[in-house]
């Protein structure tokens, strides 16, 4: 009885996104990104502003400033002691399919329409019924309690046509987490191995993509790029449930073409 009353009280509860953008995501401190118009010689005047050495100087232009969201920890501690310089992000489309893509200020070549039609074209026929297999090489168990939420109410990805699946020979994307361990290494392989093509792989959150505050060790490495060919890259420390969603769509070549700025 009580939990007829809370559905007809709470109705539903399922978030339309990605067919109309959630409220959630505006609220959400998902990622850091610079003020326009900062002060440059930040990286010489202020040591271990950053633990993951995110924040560094532009290549081409001396002085300037970059965020590279695939070591980023989402810790704050570069707002909080230079808000002046920097500032939360709120959006929680973050993902990516390079790791240039995940630097700010982003090089203007880098067009998401582009990006969009690449991904598109080559994972084509994995529009519908789309089976997705976890692997944990090596993670601190956060973007699992995330990957976790997705099954839920309020996300649903089997709205979506996606299932979780624990055999590989069914699966058609690969779902990576963690720093890729040495324990890992042959396991991850023989996965990626296994699945039929076309496949597609996806590293979830800051571990995955560079290894985080662990990486690189004698056994632990700096992300899983360097074992499988990843096509697409969802940052974050842990990544929120529409962060991880937002990968999987693009991963698939299915998000919507909305108007106005990303």
């Amino acid at each position: 009885m009580p939990w007829v009353l809370r559905g007809l009280r709470d109705g539903i509860v399922t978030t339309r996104y990605p067919r109309r953008p959630d409220d959630y995501g505006p609220t959400f401190r998902a990622a850091v990104s610079l003020r326009p118009g900062s002060p440059a010689g930040l990286i010489d005047t202020e040591a271990g502003l950053c633990p993951t050495d995110a924040i560094r100087s532009g290549d081409e232009t001396p002085g300037a400033l970059r965020v590279d969201r695939a070591r980023c920890i989402v810790c704050g501690r570069c707002v909080a002691r230079r808000p002046d310089v920097f500032q939360w992000d709120p959006t929680v489309e973050l993902a990516a399919t390079s790791a240039g893509a995940l630097v700010v200020p982003p090089d203007p070549d880098l067009s998401l329409d582009a990006l969009r039609s690449e991904v598109g074209r080559r994972v084509g026929a994995l529009r519908r019924s789309v089976h997705i297999r976890h692997v944990d090489a090596g993670s601190d168990g956060s973007e699992e309690a995330e990957i976790a939420a997705l099954s839920g109410p309020i996300y649903d990805i089997e709205r979506l046509g996606m299932f979780f699946t624990a055999s590989p020979r069914h699966a058609d994307l690969l779902l990576v987490t963690g720093v890729g361990t040495a324990g890992m290494v042959d396991e991850l392989l023989r996965t990626y191995e296994a699945m039929p093509e076309p496949r597609v792989v996806v590293a979830c959150g800051t571990d995955a993509l560079s290894g985080g505050l662990v990486g690189p060790t004698y056994s632990a490495g700096d992300g899983v790029g360097r074992l499988v060919p990843l096509d697409v890259l969802v940052p974050g420390s842990p990544p929120s449930p529409f962060t991880i969603l937002h990968g999987l769509l693009l991963a698939l070549g299915r998000l919507p073409r909305r108007r106005g700025p990303r």
